[in-house]
Order: C-alpha cells, then structure tokens, then sequence
C-alpha cells in the first residue's frame, strides 16, 4: 500500500522543524512575566513605570518568550508579506516592547475582562492545553473539537515563527507577535467579545467560517478604534486608523476571495482599499485638541479635559508594571 503524500515522513519532519527549533533553543523556558495594575493619574497625563513591585491585578497575566536571535530572525523574515500588506516594519517583528504591552494590559483590565492570558511572543504548547483543559467558560465539546485543532495548529505552526496576532477563544490566550498596540488591542477586543456572549463556544465557532468572521473582525476592530479614540492620544488614534483599517480590509477581502479560491488576491486588494480610507480617516483626525478622560480612582470620579497641540498618550489608568523571571 502506497503511502500518502499528506503523511510522508518527510512532510512531517517539515511540519514539525519549527517546534524542533523553538524547543531546542530553550526559548520556551524561563518566560518574562509582566503584571499590569493601575494607579493614581498625574494630570499630566503620562505614564510612569515603579521601581517597586505591586500586587498583581487578577484582570490580565502577561507572559512573554525569552528573545532568540535565530528563532526571531525567522519569524521576522515569515512576517515580511504581512509587514509589505500593512506596510509596517513592526508588524511580525517578534519584538514586543514593554509599552506595547502595558496597551493591551491596560485594555484588558479596563474591560474587566476575565482570566485572559497575553503570550507575547512565546511558544507555550503544554500550557496551552492546560488552558484548553480548564477554560470553563467555554463548553466541553466545543473544547475538545474546534479548541483541540486550534492548539494543535498552535504547536504545529508555532506563532513564533509564523506570526499572526490573534485571539484564542477555546483557551482564552491573546498571541502578540507584532509590537504595535493597536494589532494588539484589536485581538483582545475579540475576547470582549466572546466574554459578552451567553454561547461563546458556538459563536466562536461559526465565526471561524468564511464570511461570517466578518462579524466578530468589524466588531473587535469597531471596538479598538472607539477605545482609540477615547482614551488614546492623537497619535494613537491615527496610527490605529492607519494600520486596522488595512488590517480589517485583509480580513474582509481574504474572507470573501477564500470562496472562489483567491484568498491573496482579494487580501492585497482589501488591504489597498483599507490604506486609502485608513489614511484619510487618519488626516481627518483633529490634531490640535483632544478630549481625554481623567479618572481619580481614589475617589472613584470621572473628569473631562482638553489638551492644546499635545501629543499625550493617556490610558484608562497609569501603569505600574511588575517584571520577574519564571523558571
């Protein structure tokens, strides 16, 4: 009996090179631990990192890989078509600062969103399954179907080489591969999303279908650019414009052109027409005043403000920022 092409062991030595790499190169051990929590705003509006730990926040738990130049280098290069589409040299860049991180921390924790894991560059397949195991809030038998080939297309085809941020709803992990805040937001976003839902197992499933997945894409990117909006500095504002509305057009495109088996055509073509209007939107962005929201959190109250030709970033909250390395 002949053997298939698909389950030549060649194919799968290929397949499973990547994890090889990653395992080998111990990138996978001693992950950096981030703990987001917030503290009293300056009315000055910027952030500032504590010399001393806090307690963390139970709201999100960021883990991030230990850098590889070799592993790094090859997702760097893997993520050059995404980088070329939203023509952002970060984008896939396996390089996740600090800054980016607290963004997304911040979102999370803004939103309440529950027992969300952030990977930032990290390849944790055992932890993932663990993930996958005690995910409660999403039925069984969505776990153990559509969330195991979601974790075994994880361990298979590692983000850390591949890239793509994204959302996973059957383990309830953001990956983060690319060190731009908005990308970021946008794939927390979708965790809003699923936490609002009464079936976050069913909904999460037919949005993996072609079309559909348009759904939840306008809703997590309508969502990031409101947060932007309000609670960002213009900057923010503008570089979220630029960078999800070709984002958000690739999705759309490629989820339409996988219909009719062109999935990179329909994707370039997408990501095209999101850069006109992501710029345009972006020029019309009044730079010279924004509103921004303060909030006294020791004494639970809300104020409105009006910055003069300031390029202030302000988040829902100033980050104090815990680092520690877990063996």
């Amino acid at each position: 009996m002949k053997v298939s092409r698909m389950f030549h062991p060649s194919s799968i030595l290929t397949l499973l090179l990547p994890c090889i790499l990653i395992s080998a190169t111990g990138c996978v051990s001693g992950p950096m631990t981030i703990h987001a929590s917030r503290k009293h705003s300056d009315q000055t509006g910027h952030s500032d990192l504590a010399e001393h730990t806090t307690r963390p926040s139970a709201g999100a738990q960021v883990v991030q890989g230990q850098p590889n130049a070799m592993v790094d280098g090859l997702g760097w290069v893997m993520g050059v078509p995404r980088k070329l589409m939203l023509w952002d040299a970060r984008v896939d860049n396996h390089a996740v600062q600090p800054e980016t991180l607290a963004e997304v921390a911040s979102y999370i924790e803004f939103n309440q969103l529950h027992d969300v894991c952030i990977r930032a560059n990290q390849y944790a397949p055992v932890d993932e399954w663990r993930r996958l195991r005690t995910n409660d809030d999403v039925s069984a038998g969505w776990r153990y179907t559509m969330g195991s080939l979601s974790v075994i297309g994880y361990t298979l085809l590692p983000g850390r080489v591949f890239g793509g941020d994204q959302y996973n709803p059957y383990t309830n992990s953001v990956y983060v591969y690319s060190d731009v805040p908005a990308l970021a937001i946008e794939a927390a976003a979708y965790a809003k999303d699923i936490q609002t839902r009464e079936l976050p197992g069913t909904y999460a499933a037919v949005n993996q279908l072609p079309v559909v997945s348009v759904w939840r894409e306008t809703i997590s990117t309508s969502d990031t650019l409101e947060y932007l909006a309000s609670y960002g500095s213009t900057h923010d504002h503008k570089e979220g414009l630029a960078i999800l509305y070709p984002n958000y057009g690739a999705a759309v495109g490629g989820s339409f052109g996988s219909l009719i088996g062109a999935t990179l055509a329909f994707e370039l073509g997408g990501a095209v027409v999101g850069h006109i209007s992501g710029q345009h939107k972006a020029a019309m962005v009044d730079a010279d005043t924004e509103t921004v929201w303060l909030e006294d959190y020791s004494r639970g109250s809300e104020s409105s403000i009006r910055l003069k030709n300031e390029d202030t970033q302000l988040n829902p909250g100033t980050h104090l920022l815990s680092v520690s390395n877990t063996r």
